[in-house]
């Protein structure tokens, strides 16, 4: 899924070795510790077929009862996805490919950069069958459980296998109340015994010093993970027509060729879709891949209507140090763009337009782990673009969501609640640094620069317009809960709920159901 890379995170105590040979056992479990359970043998409900990829094979466990569909006689699942879906009208955000199981591991070190070393080191992760428990959503999946927490109706268009990976990703993403749209054509025949057809793994890889590494097969492939897809399903098609925004990053290019990636940016064009594209780390080794990849990068930088990136990524494709600089050369390239959306880390966020600069600080927090941070702080901006926020405004709400899950361990349904956000809006303690701001914006020619600003004296100065966010947080907080709220009325309302961890909501869940009464008797027992 993941290229190799490695982030420095903040310091967490480090858990004692076990007697695997690379693993650490938890002294908490939710402290990325995955201890592996032994290896089930004989009348075992465990299946193992082998992933083989440039000569790593990787054992993965399949479950009888996660077929996605009958089988025709030969071992071979017929993959039924319209019965996975819960329903594609009225979609707010979709997003394509890059749907992955991640499998977190505390480890006595990085695995080595070489890349025979790594095929080995994947090898010995492939040999004892993870506890279930473990296991998280990854992904794409990240941003579509934040938006969908934000209260937006979200879709993942992708694939995932007929094994037991796969049926726990369908799972999280019923639970979250997030529709799944499978990319097979109807009568496809896919071999569950095919390495080709199983769902991602990724292997989150974490240090004592609570450094990041990430391995998957697709690490380890030349070709995309399911370069078997060449079009899109007339299911994939209404998805994206029906969604307002299709969101699509560089790691999906470890699944999907580029080719078919192309289909899916020119028809979005074609009927109306917003396009948001994030290129992430994939975007460095994109610019200089193969012409196809080159091609599709290009296309997607000028095609979409909003672009995401860090700073470091913002120069790798433009050659300009200066973020804001940087944002507007992306601009100046783009035949669709309307925003460049620049993440600054723990400085905050820049968005820039054609017309004008907004600048938000980030809130102060205390950070436990940044993995999907990223992909919660794009749900955020997703949410303030469909409800027409103003631009500083969207800015502050996506630092909040993406602070919010740095608050917390690991991704998937450990990112941002809609809780926390609020939580943390309302103490608006954001990280001001006047002087780093104001020497980012000297001499630059635009028509208008807003600042969000813990307090604000006489507001405007000269170009520069300063924004409370006091005032920002009260705009806010109402537009958050009404739209938490009108998100519980849709009739797969009941899978947004949990019944065990959400009884705080079942009130207003409940007041929903008596107002379109009939519709949701069944789903009333899960308050």
């Amino acid at each position: 899924m993941h290229n190799y890379t490695v982030t420095l995170k903040s310091p967490l105590p480090y858990h004692a070795p076990s007697s695997h040979p690379i693993f650490s056992l938890p002294l908490n479990p939710r402290q990325f510790v995955l201890p592996l359970s032994p290896q089930k043998t004989g009348g075992s409900i465990y299946h193992n077929p082998v992933f083989i990829c440039k000569g790593t094979q990787l054992s993965v466990p399949s479950h009888g009862s996660a077929s996605l569909g009958p089988s025709n006689g030969n071992g071979a699942a017929v993959h039924d996805w319209k019965v996975r879906s819960v329903g594609i009208e009225n979609i707010d955000v979709a997003t394509l490919g890059n749907l992955c199981v991640d499998i977190v591991l505390n480890v006595p070190k990085l695995p080595p950069r070489s890349r025979e070393a790594r095929f080995a080191y994947m090898q010995e992760l492939s040999k004892s069958p993870p506890d279930k428990k473990y296991w998280e959503a990854g992904g794409n999946c990240n941003m579509a459980i934040a938006a969908a927490r934000l209260g937006l109706h979200c879709a993942t268009i992708g694939h995932v296998g007929d094994e037991i990976y796969g049926q726990f990703l369908l799972d999280v993403l019923r639970e979250e109340g997030i529709s799944m749209v499978g990319m097979s054509e109807d009568g496809d025949i896919v071999d569950s015994s095919n390495a080709s057809y199983e769902t991602l793994l990724c292997w989150v890889l974490v240090d004592p010093l609570q450094r990041h590494g990430f391995c998957s097969r697709a690490d380890f492939c030349k070709d995309p993970a399911f370069s078997w897809m060449s079009k899109l399903s007339e299911e994939v098609k209404m998805a994206i027509k029906q969604s307002k925004i299709l969101f699509c990053n560089g790691y999906g290019f470890d699944e999907l060729s580029p080719a078919l990636i192309m289909l899916a940016l020119d028809y979005a064009v074609e009927v109306g879709t917003s396009v948001f594209f994030d290129p992430g780390p994939r975007g460095k080794s994109l610019l200089t891949g193969t012409p196809e990849e080159r091609q599709a990068l290009s296309h997607l930088l000028k095609m979409s209507d909003v672009l995401l990136l860090t700073s470091d990524e913002a120069e790798s494709l433009t050659g300009i140090g200066n973020p804001i600089l940087a944002g507007q050369e992306l601009l100046k390239n783009g035949m669709r763009t309307k925003w460049v959306i620049i993440k600054m880390g723990s400085r905050g966020s820049i968005l820039v337009t054609k017309s004008s600069i907004s600048c938000a600080p980030a809130f102060k927090v205390n950070v436990i782990d940044t993995v999907g941070c990223g992909d919660s702080f794009v749900a955020a901006i997703a949410f303030g673009y469909i409800h027409n926020i103003p631009l500083v405004n969207t800015l502050a709400i996506a630092n909040a969501v993406g602070a919010a899950t740095a608050m917390g361990c690991g991704a998937g349904r450990n990112v941002a609640t809609l809780e926390k956000v609020i939580e943390l809006m309302r103490a608006s303690n954001i990280n001001e640094d006047d002087e780093f701001w104001n020497e980012l914006v000297k001499d630059m020619d635009t028509g208008e620069i807003t600042f969000l600003s813990k307090m604000v004296i006489n507001g405007r100065n000269n170009q520069v317009n300063h924004v409370a966010l006091q005032k920002v947080v009260s705009e806010l907080l109402p537009k958050l809960k009404d739209n938490s709220v009108l998100n519980f009325t849709g009739s797969s309302a009941c899978h947004v709920i949990d019944c065990h961890k959400k009884k705080v909501r079942a009130l207003a869940y409940f007041l929903a159901c008596l107002v379109t009464e009939g519709e949701f008797q069944e789903d009333v027992a899960c308050g």
